[in-house]
Parts: structure tokens; C-alpha cells; sequence
């Protein structure tokens, strides 16, 4: 039998937008668990107004970052410009650009003996989107092993990734798999509330132990954050506020 060891808890954030009320709704409920281990599968930009001080904010607190679509977009230069990308990118300056330019495009942990990988939208990169009700074969590919995953020896156990806006999970039983998506900090289009993922087993260990998923959705001031917006005369300021209030997304195709 595998002595008793008491549990670690890792929260996994994700799709922050420039939400600062959001996300500081986040962090402090998490530091309210005692949870030490942040990680963030990017989009940390974009779409709301404080796309800076999400950057340092996440930083600071974050064990890990990945690079998420909207990040890439965001440190790379357009032609022609995007009035309204650019505007985002001068709020963040030449040396949040590169850093988000540099982020890793998946992260890989051992967790009581599973092996669990996080990263954007796809195994396929951070454009590939892939929603939780697509068919089981598709379900299995997000596994996969690829040159944008890094090509290691063994495929996940369990896969978290964000993108989409929408939490759930799903057990690919046939396989022993896990597939979850931790939904969005700052732009939730399911719920108007921020969510995040709490993983639950023992770091780093290679025997089998308990290992969870949790879902958590908490309120935050939706008004605070669309009043900042306002002061900063954001560009698209109606459907972002729009997004926020009612978790509807303003196009039924296009970049979330």
C-alpha cells in the first residue's frame, strides 16, 4: 500500500483577456484554498482593456505560461494593421511583446502517476480549435503527440487546455483518458462567471495516488471591469461589454 501523503492542488487559469477584475477575482480565491501553483494556458491579451497588467500580473504569480492565439497575434506586427490590434499592442510595449512572442507552446507534469499536459487550443497549434462535443476520434487527437507538443516518448493521461471559452470535461473511457478545459478567466462564453481548474494529486509522483478535476466558477464586478474599459476608450467597447454581461459571444464564426 502507498503511504498516505497529503494531496497538492494546482490551479490551472486561462483565456485572462485583459480582465483585471476578473483575474484578481481568481487569484484571490485561489490564495483563499491555499493553492501555491499557478498555471496560465494563455490569451492573456486581447479583447479587454488591461492587457498589461494582466501580463505582469501573470508574471508574477504564474509557475507557467503557454502561449496562447491571441498572445501570438498580439507580438507579431500585422499588414496591414489592425486598428484595433494595434491599440492592444501599444498598451503592452516592446518587452511584454517579446515575452509573449517567447512563451512555450505546452507544458507537461506528472501528477500522481498520470501524465498531464496543458497547453492552448490543439496538440496542433494555438489556431486549431477544438470544441469539448466534437466526435471521440477527434476527443483522442488532442493526446497525440506532435513536433508542437515537443514529440515525447508518451502520450498524456489527462490534457487541459482553454481556447474555447467553455468549461467542461470529458472521460474518453475506453482509452483511461481525460480531456477537461478549464474555460476563461476574463471572457467566459458559457456562464458570466469566471472559471478556473483546480488538479488535485501528488506532484511529481510516479505511483498510482487520488488525482481530481475541479471545475470552479466564482462572480467578479462585470461592471468594474467594462467601466475600465470605458476610461481607456477601448476599441469595441459595445460587444466586449456585451460578451461580459451575458457570456453570448458577438459572432457566431471568427477569433474568440
Amino acid at each position: 500500500m502507498v503511504p498516505f501523503r497529503a494531496l497538492d492542488r494546482t490551479a490551472v487559469i486561462s483565456d485572462i483577456h485583459g480582465n483585471v477584475p476578473a483575474l484578481e477575482a481568481v487569484l484571490t480565491d485561489i490564495e483563499r484554498r491555499g493553492i501555491r501553483t499557478v498555471y496560465c494556458l494563455g490569451d492573456l491579451v486581447g479583447k479587454g482593456p488591461q492587457s498589461a497588467l494582466a501580463v505582469d500580473i501573470c508574471r508574477g504569480v504564474c509557475e507557467g505560461v503557454v502561449r496562447g492565439n491571441w498572445d501570438d497575434v498580439a507580438a507579431r506586427p500585422q499588414t496591414p494593421p489592425s486598428p484595433t490590434l494595434q491599440w492592444h499592442r501599444e498598451q503592452l510595449g516592446e518587452a511584454r511583446l517579446r515575452y509573449l512572442e517567447a512563451l512555450p507552446n505546452s507544458i507537461d507534469l506528472l501528477m500522481s502517476g498520470k501524465r498531464v499536459r496543458l497547453f492552448h487550443a490543439s496538440p496542433e497549434g494555438v489556431y486549431t480549435r477544438v470544441y469539448l462535443d466534437v466526435p471521440y476520434e477527434r476527443q483522442l487527437e488532442m493526446f497525440t503527440n506532435t513536433p508542437f507538443t515537443g514529440n515525447c516518448l508518451d502520450e498524456p493521461d489527462v490534457v487541459g487546455y482553454g481556447d474555447i471559452h467553455v468549461a467542461g470535461m470529458v472521460s474518453l473511457y475506453r482509452h483511461r483518458k481525460t480531456l477537461f478545459n478549464v474555460g476563461s478567466v476574463g471572457n467566459p462564453l458559457d456562464e458570466p462567471l469566471a472559471t478556473y481548474a483546480i488538479l488535485e494529486g501528488v506532484v511529481g509522483g510516479t505511483e498510482k495516488a487520488p488525482f481530481s478535476v475541479q471545475l470552479v466558477r466564482l462572480p467578479y464586478e462585470v461592471e468594474d471591469a467594462i467601466a475600465v474599459a470605458v476610461e481607456m476608450n477601448m476599441p469595441e467597447l459595445k460587444p466586449y461589454a456585451k460578451e461580459l454581461r451575458t457570456a453570448v459571444y458577438r459572432m457566431d464564426q471568427g477569433s474568440r
